[in-house]
């Protein structure tokens, strides 16, 4: 997209949302976030949220998760493997993981478990609502959301029996298989729904070495079970178990950026995830008391060939080298969290303030296996340890000072210890004690006019790097802390013909964790290092506008200003990796001749850096989804098409020297998004 045309579309966007100052009275939308500690309406939540519904996930089944919600404001992704599993909000986030553990920076919870560790077992079948909270969530998630927390809510079990099953095809042999049923098991007492998908592609590589289309492959399986004990009048147990086989290939990177690989090793990107979560809800007559506890057990192997391309290819005089590169990890994880949650009639301060008191727990363990065979004398064999210990307190208090204005106050305080040790006798820990929090009001205008401002601080513990190759000075790094504030209004008008929802935002990073790498023998080392300062600034907004029943024309638009303010000379008032200017994601959605229903969308986001260590962008891009769907009675059949103009994008770059034939000299190497794609398919809903 051109700057014109997105200049274009900045002023659409603002001239709708100016159409504010002639808005009638009419009630607010019904979207409802649970993230937080209550659930909330979406038009009277404080802070910048984004939820994507059912309706809107229905012909994305196949589709990554953090791909999908990228086409929201100040969301963005990076790939480096099968397909994208890092996310950064405002810039804020990882974008890889080789020997150094991981801290997310942005957490991930599907159904009650973390999932911060395992984004490749997140899929969108059968799921109910995602939403995006951006900013510090330090009071309600702790160290995992510093830059923001995104929730995956699946279809809960209901009483009536209902299902859902659909299949689907597409290009790059691609299919998708998927069925879900729930209902009541025992009358008044057990209620149950389980889910099955499975998600296939060869990809969108060719390896005409292995004279091969299916090196980059996705085979995805997911198992979702839920059970609804119904104890009592007052108390609920909720058990929910995901299961997820993920067995992809990974050859996406060439020595000349084209779609076809010349190696004779090619990769995997596994996972094989096991996790479960119990909740119990009991309720008093003043408050309610929520116990939850989760577990999961993932295996995963992250391998690639490292030189890019086969035995003979070069010549002996132009130096070629070989290598293969392999991180196989097991990590288990178990949460524990228990809150007690004010009800109405509990309310204190004479009547005045809501309350929520909790305490959580919290063990995460990581051994690494690193198996790096080359043919110029690198550690073959390394081995590493990790784990974390998490202990918090926490409380929030909402004290509503009349009907339109209310008080937030949230506090947590959090302990936090960490241990590792590898094959290279290196030996650290990190104990720490860390606070994060919030502190807003919000204004009531009338019945559709909502105002907030809050200033929220989170954190991101400290820890250790794990290169082989790095000085005893680079083997730790400090916690970074973040204090962000947010403006916003959320808004109804001319009886719901319209809805907006705008936000400023600027935040404040100390000891900003920076992701760098250093080249060593054609390989390199990936460590965080702490910046003194940085700070960002921006906006989001979204418009949703009906002009009739059967048209829905909606705009998000994300706009961003980060940049280091005290750091090294070279990158000092640059603007951190994955930090594009602006995003957008303009579109429409139809229903004509009763049963039809046409989707159309334009998303695009300017250029950014694709790392900390050079000064390498990506390309500006826009892309065109469309999608057509008809229905009768249960059936539906939808024909759906993704970048239909096959817009040539990058998802990953790397800037180094891999190539003999130009001497190893550095050069931008980068993954592609996906190509054009397109599918059929059809459900039934019973």
């Amino acid at each position: 997209m051109t700057p014109t045309t997105f200049k274009k579309t900045t002023i659409a966007l603002s001239l709708l949302t100016a159409t504010m100052l002639y808005a009638e009275e009419v009630s607010l939308d019904p979207i409802v976030v649970n993230a937080n500690f209550r659930a909330q309406k979406l038009s009277q939540t404080a802070g910048s949220v984004s939820v994507l519904k059912e309706a809107d996930l229905t012909d994305k089944t196949q589709l990554p998760l953090f791909e999908t919600i990228s086409t929201l404001p100040n969301v963005n992704f990076s790939a480096g493997a099968s397909k994208a599993k890092y996310i950064q909000i405002r810039g804020i986030g990882e974008r890889s993981q080789f020997e150094t553990p991981i801290n997310p920076s942005v957490g991930l919870i599907v159904d009650g478990i973390d999932f911060s560790h395992l984004t490749l077992g997140a899929t969108l079948f059968d799921v109910k609502q995602v939403e995006v909270l951006r900013g510090p969530q330090g009071t309600t998630f702790g160290a995992n959301g510093m830059a923001g927390v995104v929730t995956v809510e699946s279809n809960a079990p209901t009483k009536e029996t209902e299902g859902h099953i659909e299949a689907g095809v597409g290009n790059y042999n691609s299919y998708t298989l998927g069925a879900a049923v729930g209902g009541t098991l025992i009358d008044n007492t057990l209620l149950g729904r389980i889910s099955v998908f499975q998600n296939s592609s060869d990809g969108y590589m060719k390896n005409s070495y292995l004279h091969r289309d299916d090196t980059d492959n996705i085979d995805e399986l997911t198992v979702k079970t839920q059970l609804r004990w119904l104890v009592s009048d007052r108390h609920t147990i909720d058990l929910n178990y995901i299961h997820a086989d993920i067995d992809n290939g990974y050859d996406a990177f060439t020595l000349d950026n084209s779609r076809t690989s010349h190696a004779d090793e090619p990769g995997k990107d596994t996972q094989k995830t096991d996790a479960v979560a119990l909740k119990s809800t009991y309720r008093f007559d003043t408050m309610h008391l929520v116990t939850a506890l989760s577990h999961s057990n993932t295996g995963s192997l992250y391998s690639y060939d490292e030189d890019w391309s086969y035995v003979g290819e070069f010549s002996d005089d132009l130096w070629p080298y070989r290598g293969f590169d392999s991180y196989d990890r097991d990590k288990t994880q178990t949460d524990f969290d228990m809150r007690l949650i004010s009800d109405e009639k509990g309310r204190i301060f004479s009547g005045t303030t809501d309350w929520t008191a909790g305490i959580y727990a919290k063990k995460y363990d990581e051994d690494l296996k690193r198996y790096h065979p080359t043919d110029y004398g690198a550690q073959e064999h390394f081995n590493s340890s990790y784990s974390a210990k998490n202990a918090a307190v926490y409380g929030e208090l909402d004290t509503h000072m009349n009907e339109k204005t209310t008080l937030i106050a949230g506090l947590r305080v959090e302990k936090w210890n960490m241990d590792y040790d590898d094959t290279n006798d290196v030996v650290i820990d990190n104990d720490e004690t860390m606070v994060g929090g919030k502190l807003g009001v919000t204004y009531d205008a009338n019945a559709q006019v909502h105002y907030y401002a809050m200033l929220s601080r989170g954190y991101k513990p400290g820890g250790v790097n794990a290169g082989t190759t790095l000085s005893e000075s680079e083997k730790r790094f400090e916690t970074e802390t973040l204090w962000n504030l947010d403006v916003g209004q959320n808004a109804s008008w001319f009886d719901d013909m319209l809805t907006t929802r705008m936000n400023l935002f600027y935040g404040k990073r100390r000891d900003m964790q920076v992701k760098l790498y250093k080249e060593d023998e054609h390989s390199f080392t990936d460590y965080l290092s702490n910046a003194a300062k940085a700070s960002y600034y921006g906006l989001e907004g979204q418009v949703d506008y009906y002009p009739v029943e059967s048209l829905h024309l909606y705009g998000m638009l994300g706009l961003l200003h980060a940049e280091f303010d005290e750091y090294t000379a070279e990158l000092e008032g640059r603007a951190p990796a994955q930090s594009p200017k602006y995003q957008y994601n303009i579109g429409a959605d139809y229903n004509f001749l009763e049963n039809w229903i046409l989707k159309a969308n334009v998303e695009g986001r300017g250029s950014y850096y694709f790392s900390n260590t050079h000064d390498q962008k990506s390309e500006a891009y826009a892309l065109f989804n469309a999608s057509l769907s008809y229905m009768h009675g249960s059936w539906t059949a939808t024909l759906w098409g993704r970048n239909l103009t096959d817009e040539t994008y990058e998802t990953r770059g790397f800037y180094f020297g891999n190539n003999p034939v130009n001497g190893y000299e550095s050069e931008l190497y980068t993954q592609k998004g996906d190509p054009r794609t397109f599918g059929f398919m059809v459900s039934y809903d019973f």
